[in-house]
């Protein structure tokens, strides 16, 4: 076992998950015993105890807040216990190598590593770490970058840019399965609106508000976050779902334009597919900021446009859109040199390179 096994972990949201998602097939077909170290509940769970060939382990785990709560108080025994039961895993385990996407989760999975004498890489997708890489990086041997400027709030000799990892999957997208599974065609562009695993109550809004002016021109596909359908909304031309996930792929190919919160893992995607996007990132107020940076990025490159999630309105969200469409070609022109496919090669064997 200890020659051919591999631990994941990260979790919280869906994009500290997708590109383990990405890189679990490979090491799985190459004959590696693949186990991933999540919570108990969380929707890592959800989207990898499913996989053919993969093991899931659930942990405790606390919280990293960045706000003052009571439960801080209680995190740092959640903390412990998880380190504790993450050792006992990978001991038993004997793992190669542990890949952590980041999130709360992976904080106890990568100490306990390091206590077990693992090897651990981190791939960090934003602009700016996050408070659980942050930690977690002074117990890994590297953390992974996706954009350059992100190593200079890194450890030098940790840190490597290697870009972005991009499911291969997401390629094979079929327009009939698509079609099939919306019950639209092609006759009208189709508008894709994301606003993330939990939702966005800013988005969801306005596109709702905005129907009969988007529908005029578009069809729409709106995922809109677990528990925020709205039944009583229901239209020709217009779908919604909580939450897609081998459907994305579908979605994506029949998708003329995007309308999304900015998340690393999502708007490289997009990149990748060459999709021209609208991008709405969390505000300050609610976040560390990070979606703000990726979104800048992006607009600075030509890859996207940007509404702020402070002047989002159906008003706003309708011309925003119209001004999108109507610039496609341009932004797909942008895109052409991007080349996605290189990077998940080079983690992969940077990851081999790195085994115990």
């Amino acid at each position: 076992m200890s020659q051919s096994t591999i631990v994941f972990t990260g979790g919280g949201t869906a994009g500290h998950v997708v590109v383990n998602l990405a890189l679990i097939p490979e090491f799985i077909n190459e004959g590696y015993e693949v186990h991933y170290i999540g919570s108990y509940e969380g929707i890592e769970r959800e989207l990898v105890e499913g996989i053919d060939g993969v093991t899931y382990h659930g942990i405790a785990t606390g919280k990293l807040r960045r706000y003052m709560s009571l439960e801080n108080m209680k995190d740092p025994f959640r903390i412990l216990k998880g380190v504790m039961q993450a050792r006992n895993i990978i001991k038993k385990l004997k793992p190669k190598i542990v890949f952590s996407k980041g999130g709360f989760v992976s904080v106890p999975v990568i100490m306990a590593s390091r206590m077990a004498g693992v090897p651990s890489i981190i791939h960090e997708s934003d602009y700016t770490p996050g408070l659980a890489n942050k930690i977690a990086t002074n117990f890994a041997k590297y953390i992974l970058t996706t954009f350059p400027e992100t190593n200079e709030h890194l450890p030098h000799k940790k840190a490597i840019n290697i870009g972005a990892i991009v499911r291969d999957e997401l390629f094979d997208g079929d327009l009939t399965r698509a079609e099939q599974f919306t019950g639209f065609t092609k006759d009208k562009p189709t508008l894709l609106v994301m606003g993330g695993s939990a939702g966005a109550k800013s988005i969801n809004e306005a596109v709702r508000e905005a129907l009969p002016d988007l529908l005029a021109k578009y069809q729409i596909i709106h995922l809109c976050g677990k528990g925020k359908l709205d039944e009583s909304v229901k239209q020709t031309g217009y779908i919604q779902f909580e939450y897609v996930t081998d459907e994305l792929k579908d979605l994506l190919a029949l998708s003329d334009v995007v309308a999304s919160r900015s998340g690393s893992n999502s708007i490289f995607e997009f990149l990748a597919l060459k999709k021209p996007m609208l991008l709405i990132p969390l505000s300050r107020q609610v976040s560390r900021g990070d979606q703000i940076l990726n979104a800048e990025s992006f607009k600075k490159r030509s890859y996207a446009q940007v509404l702020e999630d402070e002047e989002v309105t159906s008003e706003s969200f309708v011309k925003s859109v119209n001004e999108l469409y109507n610039n496609r070609d341009q932004y797909k022109q942008n895109m052409e040199t991007y080349q996605p496919l290189k990077t998940k090669d080079d983690v992969i064997k940077l990851i081999k390179k790195t085994m115990k």
